[in-house]
């Protein structure tokens, strides 16, 4: 892939475009929005399939445990927008290391999948869990990092002290991996960036509930998840995941802003440094919380 080419890939596209979501649904709340905003922005995105990534936390026994439930939350989303589409189940425990993959079915369709697109016509990727799946398909043929862009929510912001973030501490390998490919890659930090798009109980029942069944389902899960722990004291919600679909849809920067720099790939110590290879990618520095918002509303309530 050319330079300039490249540069273009980093860019928001222009036109309908094909994308597939490697998510790990059953996380938390925030990937049933990311799911349904990305099915419903059909006037952009042409969703390909989808892929249950692995986690584990108090939501999961393990990471095997985390992606068999995430591939089971993604058909429940899909009952309730009334959609199709190929669902994968992807890797069922962590990279050893940034060498070696992880064959699943999620990795394997991937693979095979972005064999059909090249530079110019790219198949977009948009993950939102730890990217173990993604990983293992750059590893099991690298030569697929010129046919896709991967648009990532993982790390924290350059500023912040660490970078030991969920999706990115749970799979170390996986983002050095991914990052160090080669491969277009445009990265959504959470802490001190996507750590602004916030929702809140006056949200979620003024502009979700009782709209639909999907906004339904959305407020409560979020409502109850959030009230399990504030305790009925004030509190708002990261949704975080929305930001990195939203990423796609970003003409004129209406949603964030964002920046080209050289590449900065995770230590296993969680601090950045520089890529070895001198490649760049695209960072995300702000969002635009209300202009998303007031588009998030909008498509899932339609």
């Amino acid at each position: 892939m050319t330079f300039e080419q490249k540069m273009k890939n980093l860019s928001v596209p222009q036109g309908r475009i094909d994308v597939v979501l490697d998510t790990d649904a059953y996380n938390e709340i925030d990937d049933q929005f990311a799911i349904a905003y990305m099915i419903k922005s059909d006037e952009k995105l042409d969703v390909q399939a989808i892929y249950a990534a692995p986690f584990h936390n108090g939501n999961s026994s393990g990471p095997k445990d985390g992606m068999e439930k995430s591939y089971n939350e993604i058909f429940k989303i899909l009952k309730l927008i009334g959609k199709e589409y190929p669902v994968f189940e992807g890797s069922t425990g962590w990279l050893q290391n940034d060498k070696t993959p992880i064959v699943s079915p999620a990795a394997e369709d991937l693979v095979a999948r972005a064999k059909n697109y090249s530079p110019d016509k790219p198949l977009y990727v948009v993950a939102i869990g730890a990217i173990t799946n993604v990983a293992s398909a750059l590893l099991i043929d690298p030569s697929i990092k010129d046919n896709i862009v991967v648009v990532w929510l993982g790390g924290h912001s350059l500023e912040f002290h660490d970078t030991r973030e969920f999706n990115m501490a749970q799979d170390f390998s996986a983002a050095r991996a991914v990052m160090g490919s080669g491969v277009p890659f445009v990265q959504l930090p959470c802490a001190g960036v996507v750590s602004q798009f916030t929702v809140s109980r006056p949200d979620l029942e003024t502009y979700f509930k009782g709209r639909n069944a999907l906004g339904d389902y959305l407020a409560d899960n979020t409502i109850r998840a959030a009230e399990s722990y504030a305790a009925g004291t004030p509190w708002t919600r990261v949704i975080w995941d929305v930001t990195a679909v939203a990423w796609l849809l970003n003409d004129d920067n209406r949603f964030m802003m964002s920046r080209v720099i050289p590449t900065h790939m995770p230590n296993y110590d969680g601090q950045y440094n520089l890529c070895p290879n001198g490649d760049f990618m695209r960072y995300v520095f702000y969002i635009e919380r209300d202009q998303l918002m007031t588009d998030l509303v909008k498509k899932i309530t339609k």
